[in-house]
C-alpha cells in the first residue's frame, strides 16, 4: 500500500508539472563559504590526500595503457566491455547505439523506456564518470598529467547538462555516482594548476545542486525501487556532510544520510549476508558501497551501527563463498548490467577478486590477495590470510547453496521471496571446474531489447532449470516486475562418505495449478566430476514438463551427459545454439539441450578432467 500509495502521488506531482518547482532548472549559482586556496590547506580527510602524497608501487601496465590511449581517441569502455567511439564532440545526451538525441527538457518529462530512443543507460554510462579512475590510474602510473583532460570532460559535462535538464538527471543514482567520481578526482588533482578558483567554484555548485537533487528524491529510491539505487543515494547524502561541509543544508542531508543508509543495510542485506536483488553484480555494488561508507565513516570518527559492520561480513563470507577461486569470478546469477563503480585494478569485470579484498582489508586489515586498489583506499600494512571454503555452505534467506569439492563447484539456487524476485531460475544448477564455468547461467543481456532476448534470458528458458507446459515458474509482467511470487520453497545440504548432496523444492507455476511442485535433487559424487540430478514435478495434472542445460561451448566436448525420464527411458536432447551474455549488452555462442518428459527427469552428468 506504501508503494502504491506513494507511486499514484508521484505521478500525478509529475504528470502536473509539480516536480520541476521542487527541482529548478534555472538555480541561483552558489556562493560557495569556502576559496579553493581554503579547500586546499583545510579539505576533509578522504582516502588519499593528493596525487603527490601517493607511494603505490608504479605499474605501467599494457591494459592501462591501451584503455587510456582508446579514453584519448573518443573511445570509451561500456558497462566494462563494449568499445564505443563517441567522437571528439560528444554532447553526452545522445544514445551512442540508436543516435537518439534527448531533448533538453525537465528531468521529469523524459522517458526511460522508449523504441525509439533505446536503452537509456547508453545515455547514462559516460555520464556517471566511472572512467575517470582509467585517467587517474594512467596518470599516476605512467607520470603524465591528466589533470586537464579530466577537468575538461566535467566542464564538458556541464556545458550541455544544465541542472535538471535532460536524461542526466533522470536517475538520482546517477548523479550520485557523478558526484563520487568526481570528488575522487577533486582529491587526486587537489594541487593541480588546471583546478582553478573559477573551476572550484562551478564544481562546487554543481556538486550542491546534484545532493539537493538526490536529497528531494530520495523517497522514490527508498520506496519505489528499494534497491542499490537507496544505498547509493543514501550513501552519498552521508559523504555529502563528511567531504562538503562548507556546501548549504550538507549536515542536515548527512544525517539524514547514514540513518537512512543503515537502514537500508539492514533491510537490503539479510542476516545470512545474501542480498536481495538475488545478483551477485548489484551484490558486489553493495560491497563497493560498504568500503567507501566505513572507511570514510571511520577516518571522520563517525562509524556506523553495528548492524553494518555485521551485514558486510555477511556479505563478503557469502560472495567468497560462491567465488570460484582459479578464476575469481562469481555465477552470472541474477541481473547483470555491467556496474563496476570504482575500477581501480586491471582486472576483468567478471573478476571480485580485488573488491572483495577493499571490504576484507576495511573491516579486517587481511586480504586473500594484496591489490594496488586497497592502497587507494588508503588501507596499507594488510595481512594476507587464504580464505578456505567450505564443503557445504548454505544461505536459505537469499535461497544459495554451495557445494565444494576439489576443484569444482557447484552452485544451487532454490529460494522463496519477500522482496522483488529477478530471474525466474528457482533451482538452477551451476557447475565450475578447474576456473571453467561448464554449464553456466546465460546472464541479462540488456533491460531494454527485443522480445526474443527478454523472453530469454531472465526466463525458464535461459537456466538450468525446468519449465511445465512451457510456462514460467512465476507469470512474467512489464519490465522486472513478475507476478505470483514463490512463496513456498525449502532447500538443504547433506553429506555421505563418498557423496556432496543438494534437495530442494518450490511450489510454484500459478498460472497452470496452485499446487505444482518441482523437486530437485543433485548428488555430487566426492573427488570426482560426476554429478546426478533428479527432477519431479508434483500436481502437474500430467503437463509435459520442459528441462534445460545450457553449456559454456568451450568446454562443451568435455562433457558426457545423459537425460532419462521417470521410468528409465533415455531422452534424445532438441539442440540449439543460444546465448549467454557474460557482459551487460553482449552476446556470445551458448549451446542449450531442452527434454521432454511428463515423468520427471534423472540426469547424469560428467566432466572429462584437463
Amino acid at each position: 500500500m506504501r508503494y502504491t500509495l506513494f507511486r499514484l502521488s508521484y505521478e500525478i506531482q509529475r504528470k502536473a508539472g509539480l516536480l520541476k518547482f521542487r527541482f529548478p532548472t534555472q538555480p541561483p549559482f552558489l556562493n560557495c563559504a569556502i576559496t579553493l586556496d581554503d579547500w586546499k590547506k583545510n579539505a576533509p580527510e578522504f582516502f588519499i590526500e593528493s596525487r603527490e602524497s601517493l607511494k603505490i608501487p608504479k605499474n605501467q601496465h599494457a591494459k592501462l595503457q591501451e584503455t587510456f590511449n582508446e579514453i584519448q581517441n573518443h573511445t570509451y569502455t561500456f558497462f566494462s566491455k563494449t568499445k564505443i567511439s563517441l567522437g571528439k564532440d560528444f554532447d553526452w545526451i545522445t544514445n551512442p547505439n540508436t543516435g537518439y538525441q534527448y531533448e533538453l527538457k525537465h528531468w521529469s518529462k523524459i522517458v526511460d523506456l522508449s523504441e525509439e530512443a533505446g536503452d537509456i543507460k547508453f545515455v547514462w554510462e559516460k555520464a556517471r564518470f566511472s572512467f575517470l579512475y582509467d585517467i587517474i590510474r594512467y596518470d599516476y602510473h605512467f607520470n603524465q598529467d591528466c589533470s586537464k583532460l579530466v577537468f575538461s570532460e566535467i566542464e564538458s559535462f556541464l556545458t550541455y547538462n544544465p541542472i535538471n535538464l535532460g536524461p542526466n538527471y533522470r536517475c538520482s543514482q546517477e548523479i550520485s555516482l557523478r558526484i563520487l567520481n568526481w570528488t575522487f578526482a577533486l582529491y587526486y588533482y587537489r594541487n593541480s594548476k588546471e583546478l582553478t578558483e573559477k573551476r572550484f567554484k562551478f564544481i562546487m555548485n554543481a556538486i550542491y545542486w546534484q545532493l539537493h537533487h538526490v536529497y528531494h528524491n530520495i523517497n522514490f529510491s527508498r520506496i519505489a525501487v528499494r534497491n542499490n539505487h537507496a544505498l547509493t543515494e543514501t550513501l552519498t547524502l552521508y559523504l555529502g556532510g563528511l567531504l562538503f561541509p562548507f556546501l548549504p543544508n550538507t549536515d542536515k542531508w548527512s544525517k539524514k544520510g547514514k540513518k537512512w543508509f543503515q537502514e537500508e543495510i539492514a533491510y537490503q542485506i539479510y542476516e545470512d549476508g545474501t542480498f536481495l536483488q538475488f545478483s551477485m553484480n548489484y551484490h558486489r555494488v553493495a560491497i563497493q558501497l560498504l568500503t567507501w561508507g566505513i572507511k570514510l565513516s571511520e577516518i571522520h570518527n563517525d562509524p556506523f551501527s553495528s548492524i553494518v559492520y555485521e551485514r558486510a561480513k555477511k556479505s563478503l563470507a557469502f560472495l567468497r563463498e560462491c567465488q570460484d577461486k582459479p578464476s575469481g569470478k562469481l555465477p552470472n546469477y541474477g541481473a547483470n548490467d555491467g556496474a563496476l563503480f570504482f575500477k581501480l585494478t586491471n582486472d576483468d569485470y567478471r573478476v571480485y577478486t580485488s573488491q572483495l579484498n577493499d571490504l576484507s582489508a576495511v573491516l579486517y586489515n587481511e586480504v586473500s590477495k594484496k591489490d594496488e586498489s586497497q592502497q587507494w583506499y588508503g588501507v596499507n600494512n594488510l595481512k594476507v590470510v587464504a580464505h578456505e571454503h567450505q564443503n557445504l555452505a548454505a544461505f536459505p534467506l537469499g535461497g544459495n547453496f554451495v557445494i565444494n569439492d576439489g576443484s569444482t563447484k557447484t552452485f544451487i539456487k532454490c529460494a522463496q521471496f519477500k522482496d522483488r524476485p529477478g530471474h525466474a531460475d528457482n533451482l538452477h544448477v551451476d557447475i565450475w571446474l578447474d576456473g571453467e564455468n561448464y554449464i553456466w547461467d546465460t546472464g541479462s543481456y540488456k533491460y531494454n531489447t527485443t522480445e526474443e532476448y527478454s523472453g530469454f534470458f531472465s526466463r525458464c528458458h535461459g537456466h538450468n532449470t525446468v519449465s511445465v507446459d512451457g510456462k514460467d515458474q512465476m507469470l512474467k509482467g512489464s519490465r522486472f516486475i513478475w507476478n505470483y511470487w514463490i512463496k513456498k520453497a525449502k532447500a538443504k545440504l547433506s553429506e555421505t562418505t563418498v557423496s556432496y548432496r543438494f534437495d530442494g523444492y518450490f511450489q510454484g507455476f500459478r498460472e497452470l495449478g496452485s499446487k505444482i511442485v518441482h523437486k530437485r535433487s543433485l548428488t555430487k559424487e566426492k573427488e570426482q566430476n560426476k554429478w546426478t540430478i533428479s527432477d519431479s514435478i508434483q500436481n502437474a495434472d500430467n503437463l509435459n514438463a520442459q528441462l534445460y542445460w545450457h553449456f559454456n561451448p568451450r568446454t562443451y566436448s568435455k562433457i558426457n551427459i545423459i537425460c532419462r525420464d521417470g521410468q528409465g527411458s533415455e531422452l534424445h536432447p532438441i539442440i540449439e545454439e543460444k546465448w549467454c551474455s557474460n557482459y551487460y549488452g553482449e552476446i556470445e555462442p551458448s549451446i542449450k539441450h531442452t527434454y521432454g518428459s511428463k515423468t520427471g527427469f534423472e540426469t547424469t552428468i560428467e566432466i572429462k578432467s584437463k
